[in-house]
């Protein structure tokens, strides 16, 4: 067996074309969803990420405005700058980059956005709806993840799913997305005795724990649908021979070659997709979904905002 590949890309392109069409439709009633990218500090990948945002929203008819604060810059001086975007009737949606510098309370900052212009789905209330599953605004990597379930027609009704990390932003929010489609849901994490033993039941193995080529193939059940949502580096040739299957090695010596380092996620695919039924690449996977469910969730927070429901 060769596992078929979930391809993000594509699906995020599907995406994108459903909210620029959206978009357009409102449009012609005078409404423009507007995203406020807030970015703090000199991190490069943050000003990356929060570039590729703005580029997005422009391509896909959303207004966008992007704000640079230094790395000094106070909890207090922030928040500041959240409230004013949040009487802002133009702003929809507020997403504030992380990771915050240290001396910013991050929590105090989240908490700080209106939760009808928490695009990022972090805010506690919208966290609790989605608790209770009710309609609300969802953290975008694992509301994209279902989004590539669907697409692909896997089935989540009835499956063991397999959730390996708890965090606030992808596992915990994704386990109850799977709970809300009936899937039956275990959550793994660092203090899991015998990890293995538990990922091998999974119909669907969600690895979102942040560690490089963490799981093998002796983790993976014959047929299992293996989703990635690492985002790793391996920097060095022994780490590329690992991981990677031969035929796949000189791209990524390509890629060490000329940036120093070759992106990898927590699954290690040499040994995993033979066992797989389904899995998702990294980069090409899951990653592009991001930015398509924030740009969705950026058209739904103002449909909701301004009273429009979709035909």
């Amino acid at each position: 067996m060769t596992a078929q590949v979930l391809n993000g890309g594509e699906v995020a392109e599907k995406i994108k074309q459903g909210v620029a069409s959206r978009v357009r439709e409102l449009e012609q009633r005078g409404i423009k969803p507007g995203l406020a990218a807030v970015i703090v500090g000199d991190d490069p990948a943050s000003k990356v990420y929060v570039g590729s945002k703005v580029k997005t929203c422009q391509a896909l008819g959303l207004s966008s405005e992007k704000f640079e604060l230094p790395a000094t810059t106070t909890t207090e001086q922030l928040e500041a700058l959240v409230d004013e975007l949040n009487r802002r009737d133009e702003i929809d949606g507020i997403l504030v980059q992380l990771p915050l510098p240290s001396q910013i309370e991050t929590r105090r900052i989240l908490e700080a956005v209106d939760p009808a212009k928490d695009v990022d789905g972090f805010h506690a209330v919208n966290v609790g709806h989605l608790v209770r599953g009710e309609e609300t605004l969802v953290a975008c990597t694992p509301a994209g993840i279902i989004e590539l379930l669907d697409h692909y027609q896997i089935p989540i009704a009835g499956a063991h799913a397999v959730v390996v990390g708890r965090s606030d932003i992808v596992g915990k929010p994704m386990s109850l997305l799977l709970l809300h489609r009936n899937a039956t849901v275990t959550i793994c994490h660092s203090r899991t005795r015998d990890l293995p033993a538990i990922t091998r039941q999974a119909d669907i193995l969600i690895a979102a724990i942040g560690r490089t080529a963490m799981i093998t193939g002796d983790f993976v059940r014959e047929g299992a649908v293996v989703v990635d949502v690492g985002m790793n580096k391996a920097t060095t040739r022994e780490e590329i021979e690992r991981i990677f299957a031969e035929a796949d090695r000189p791209k990524r010596m390509e890629d060490l070659n000329k940036r120093g380092y070759t992106l990898v996620g927590d699954v290690e695919p040499r040994t995993v997709i033979g066992k797989a039924s389904w899995f998702t690449p990294v980069p090409g996977g899951v990653g592009p979904l991001t930015i398509a469910m924030l740009m969705k969730n950026t058209l739904r927070a103002a449909e909701s905002r301004k009273g429009e429901k979709k035909g």
